[in-house]
């Protein structure tokens, strides 16, 4: 809801230069001498204006109550109602009611996850060409005609399209679940295929490869201490970028000899899956020193980096040198518990963007752990260090070994 401004600008005396100012949207408007007729006549001017815009605003805080007051009266039940009475359910209702279900059912720990976030984007695009119209006359070519614009407007990829397209679907299947459509506009929407590679305008877009051991070992040194250890312990472990920023002492299984990281979320836990993380003993090296806290803080803390830094920055500095400031200053912000993962990732492509280095992401070092994983033990044990379900997930982040077959074609012909 918009501000309300009660309080009319003031008119008074700007004592340096003995003008009439006023204050009016945090600046400060000179009118002339104190007193003044012209001074007045501006000053009556500004009233007028803000008078203006205080009606406007009133009246747009009543029609937005009005309107959530409207859309809060369309649920499921309601237009499962005005089906049954025969009249049209428009594409708009039938979203409005199914977004308010994603960002209730999408949710976890009190966060809309990224699968609302997605549904939403296709939301936007059905809105805007098909908002007004019956949800019986949304048909295939409809849901074709999108791709093309999700392909032309949008530039998305062809795998991207191909996820997205379903997401359509899954909007009718659900209204026909509450009964506020028939279903076969589901099932005539599904008969639409994927587009196929090299059979599209869409874009491919590159997968997620591996990165270079030496592009790492060169980005390493200038990051964050911090930082630095999350990727040390990541390439180690193959754990997602998620997982390590998650780390807690009371997480953590020190019992053996090899220590058995237990994440309080992952990106399986819906599934009611659980994930285990080995940590070995270069692991368990680069972990230890984080572990000296209390067991429900998370060992990699943006406050804690940051102050490490500002503190390095503060001794190499003159005033430090010259013992003029004997402490360090306080920050002038507040930071998170944990880093995510776009923190993660910023922190540091960011590193390679200054130094000239080959970009790589969080993300590849853990394919990079599989892929060494699987060439010195097999697909099943990267298989089980990564915690797939599948071996056919796995090969996706675990490459070929590439010298095994030279030597196959070497001895075979």
């Amino acid at each position: 809801m918009p501000r309300l401004f009660h309080r009319p600008p003031k008119y008074r005396l700007h004592k340096s230069t003995k003008q009439a100012v006023v204050s009016f949207h945090g600046k400060k408007i000179y009118l002339g001498p104190f007193g003044s007729e012209k001074s007045h006549q501006g000053y009556q001017e500004i009233l007028k204006q803000w008078q203006s815009e205080r009606h406007s605003q009133a009246k747009s805080a009543k029609q937005q109550s009005r309107e959530q007051a409207i859309a809060n009266a369309i649920t499921a039940e309601s237009l499962r109602e005005k089906r049954r009475y025969g009249l049209a359910v428009t594409i708009n209702e039938l979203v409005l009611v199914y977004r308010r279900h994603t960002h209730e059912y999408y949710r976890k720990n009190g966060k809309v996850t990224r699968e609302a976030e997605l549904i939403d984007e296709v939301i936007r695009l059905v809105r805007k060409d098909h908002g007004k119209e019956p949800i019986g006359e949304f048909g295939p070519t409809d849901l074709s005609a999108l791709r093309e614009k999700m392909i032309d407007d949008h530039d998305w990829s062809r795998q991207h399209i191909n996820k997205q397209t379903p997401r359509i679907v899954g909007i009718f299947r659900w209204g026909a679940e509450k009964e506020i459509c028939a279903p076969e506009v589901a099932m005539a929407l599904k008969q639409l295929p994927g587009l196929k590679k090299g059979r599209t305008r869409a874009r491919e877009a590159p997968g997620v490869t591996t990165v270079d051991d030496a592009i790492v070992d060169a980005t390493v040194p200038h990051l964050p201490d911090t930082i630095a250890d999350m990727v040390r312990l990541q390439r180690l472990t193959g754990a997602r970028p998620g997982e390590i920023c998650l780390i807690r002492p009371e997480d953590i299984d020190r019992s053996g000899a090899v220590w058995l990281y237990i994440p309080e979320r992952h990106k399986t836990e819906h599934h009611n899956k659980q994930r285990l993380i080995v940590i070995g003993p270069q692991g368990q090296a680069v972990l230890q020193p984080y572990l000296d806290r209390d067991s429900e803080s998370y060992c990699f803390s943006p406050a804690e980096s940051e102050q490490r830094r500002r503190q390095k920055v503060w001794e190499n500095s003159k005033a430090a040198k010259t013992r003029k400031c004997r402490r360090l200053p306080r920050p002038n912000r507040t930071y998170a518990e944990f880093y995510d993962t776009a923190t993660y990732r910023h922190a540091v492509q960011r590193v390679c963007k200054r130094h000239e280095i080959e970009m790589w992401s969080p993300n590849q070092l853990r394919h990079s752990a599989a892929t060494e994983i699987r060439k010195k033990f097999g697909l099943e044990a990267a298989q089980v260090v990564c915690g797939h379900q599948s071996a056919d997930v796995t090969q996706i982040y675990a490459e070929r070994d590439l010298e095994l077959a030279k030597r196959v074609a070497e001895e075979v012909g």
